[in-house]
């Protein structure tokens, strides 16, 4: 008989320590008048040895922001610029959230515990720092529906209901407050850099280099540490790309100091899922030009890491910086198609038969307006069934010679419809919950999300 796993122990850290005051601001977390528990990722938490605290230990954590035993003493808010829909804003930070706790996970990787909604920072210029409760539910659906679906990203760990009523301009008001905890891989994003080269700080921006490569990526760092680092943001956001589009997932707001060095997906605001596959379709209201648009997201996400390199620039020679930056697409042709065949179920065979499949795959997945979760859902395992119709002939000859990845004997697959997350669907989740405080259909939907993540996974 095996034994079964150990659980993982409680590794606190305090690397950020490390960088200096200049990176960021010690802050006082919000004094709420309620903290009630609606959610903790007993999951999740197990990967940082976290998962046996009580409800009460846990409220008093996550909710009061009581420092974990052995990390940081009080919360940081993190210091960095960014692009805003390509409008440089040299007045931003964590102006609603903070880096609460660093540990490390069952992996050994280092692990931040951010905050949204956990009061006003210096950098909340006219804000009130808090959080909807509606806004965290979306951030719950979205972390685990990409979870599920192979995406690199954050997870929502906890929320906390805060008893506060607050007043937004795009949500009934007043409207229930709340405060989030993810648990992320690095809290550093691509403005963080873009902060130390505005300030043209040089010895800021090595710093930083050397922090991220030998903390993230297992890389000492050095002389050529600039472009050693550009390369694996490459690498990392490359892939990203490619796993948002075999998602169907649009982030809506991919702005510079929304993208993580280490590649992880994170901060949901208007986000969505594809219901078929529609370059044109877009998540935020405010997006009336398309810039962050379903088909546009590898664009801009290459748009952004191009404005790392803008500032790697200040400590490194250009030629080395743009021959990285110039292998973006190839990463990204790699990783979308790497992504689709993993959606599909099947082995990868040559990279120019994988490729192949997919050229053929996507034009007819659009010209069809076919739903993107019933394809794949039906499609898994390698046979696209003939319901699909003549226009996808060409995509169903190429996938009928790979090879199944796994079976479908996971109970998931026993039930037919594939599980989406549509926008009416996180609509009615909510409705639930803010007119008859009914959590029922958010539990059960991540009871199927995490089913049909079983049954994907390798």
């Amino acid at each position: 008989m095996t034994a079964n796993p150990q659980p993982a122990p409680f590794l606190p850290a305090t690397t950020i320590l490390t960088l200096g005051d200049s990176f960021y601001d010690s802050v006082e977390p919000a004094a709420f008048p309620q903290t009630v528990l609606r959610f903790r990722n007993d999951r999740a938490a197990a990967s940082i040895g976290l998962e046996s605290l009580d409800d009460a230990g846990w409220i008093a954590h996550f909710g009061r922001f009581t420092p974990l035993p052995g990390s940081l003493t009080k919360p940081l808010a993190l210091r960095y610029h960014g692009h805003q829909f390509r409008h440089y804003n040299p007045e931003i930070g964590d102006g609603r959230g903070f880096l609460f706790a660093q540990c490390r996970d069952d992996q050994g990787r280092l692990m931040d515990l951010g905050t949204k909604g956990s009061g006003q920072t210096p950098w909340s210029r006219f804000g009130d720092g808090r959080l909807t409760l509606k806004g965290g539910v979306r951030e719950i659906l979205a972390t685990e529906m990409l979870e599920a679906l192979g995406v690199s990203t954050s997870r929502s760990l906890s929320l906390i209901e805060t008893g506060e009523a607050l007043e937004r301009t795009d949500e009934p008001s007043p409207t229930r407050g709340a405060a989030l905890v993810r648990l992320s891989h690095s809290h550093i994003r691509i403005g963080t850099f873009q902060r130390l080269a505005y300030l043209r700080d040089e010895d800021g921006l090595r710093q930083l280099t050397d922090y991220v490569l030998n903390q993230y990526f297992g890389d000492p760092g050095g002389k050529d540490g600039p472009v050693r680092l550009l390369d694996h943001v490459v690498r990392a956001t490359a892939r990203l790309a490619g796993q948002y589009m075999a998602a169907g997932f649009v982030h809506g707001v991919l702005n510079s100091d929304n993208i993580n060095v280490t590649g992880e997906s994170f901060d949901y605001g208007p986000w969505r899922f594809n219901p078929s596959w529609n370059p044109d379709l877009t998540a935020a209201y405010f997006d009336s030009a398309g810039l962050y648009a379903f088909g546009r997201q590898p664009e801009a996400i290459h748009w952004d890491v191009m404005q790392l390199a803008v500032s790697l620039r200040l400590i490194s020679p250009a030629e080395p910086l743009i021959a990285v930056l110039d292998s973006f697409g190839d990463h990204y042709q790699t990783a979308v198609t790497a992504a689709i065949l993993w959606r599909l179920g099947v082995v990868p065979r040559m990279p120019a038969d994988d490729r192949a499949l997919v050229q053929a795959l996507e034009p007819a997945l659009r010209t069809a307006d076919t739903p993107i979760d019933h394809f794949f859902q039906a499609s898994f395992g390698g046979a696209i069934p003939d319901s699909f119709g003549p226009g996808f002939a060409e995509a169903r000859a190429r996938l009928a010679i790979y090879a199944p990845r796994k079976g479908r004997d996971h109970p998931y697959w026993q039930a037919g419809a594939p599980c989406s997350m549509l926008i009416d669907e996180v609509e009615s989740i909510w409705a639930d919950i803010a007119e008859r405080d009914d959590w029922s259909a958010l539990h059960a939907k991540i009871l199927r999300i995490r089913a049909m993540g079983q049954a994907l996974a390798d």
